[in-house]
């Protein structure tokens, strides 16, 4: 079950059924299924509290994921601040939806085992990423024929 709440920010307009549709796909591909697994979005103010909090680190980010998986089973807590993904997608370049589901993903893939903090992991991890954006296309257009 996947469950998407809010935190002093407005609910991003996804399609949050295809959302579920394509990170149960995505978690398939690892050979994983989506246990419980919370989507909590919010502003850089919250970000930081819940960084300070439980990870002794000062400063924002875009994602925290707080791992609960079993066995093949996914689950946890996933906090995205919105107000990074903004910024990160304005000095990147990019759509902001599109990387809005590039963070969303990344929660994901840390679930399914992936790191991104030693030698080469980042590289490993974007691999992964694109993937699932590619996937993510193609439900896109599929859904629209």
């Amino acid at each position: 079950m996947i469950s998407f709440e809010i935190k002093n920010v407005s609910m991003p307009t996804l399609d949050f059924a295809k959302v579920e549709d394509w990170l149960g796909q995505v978690a398939a591909l690892h050979n994983k299924k989506i246990g419980n697994l919370n989507y909590l979005f919010c502003d850089d103010e919250e970000i930081l509290r819940v960084n300070k909090e439980f990870l002794n680190h000062d400063y924002f980010t875009d994602i925290i994921t707080f791992d609960y998986s079993r066995r093949d089973r996914v689950g946890g807590d996933i906090f995205i601040s919105l107000d990074t993904v903004k910024s990160n997608s304005e000095l990147l370049k990019e759509n902001y939806d599109t990387e809005l589901l590039r963070v969303i993903v990344h929660g994901l893939l840390h679930l399914c085992g992936i790191d991104d903090k030693g030698e080469g992991q980042r590289a490993i991890m974007e691999h992964h990423e694109n993937e699932a954006l590619l996937l993510w296309n193609k439900l896109t257009f599929t859904t629209e024929l």
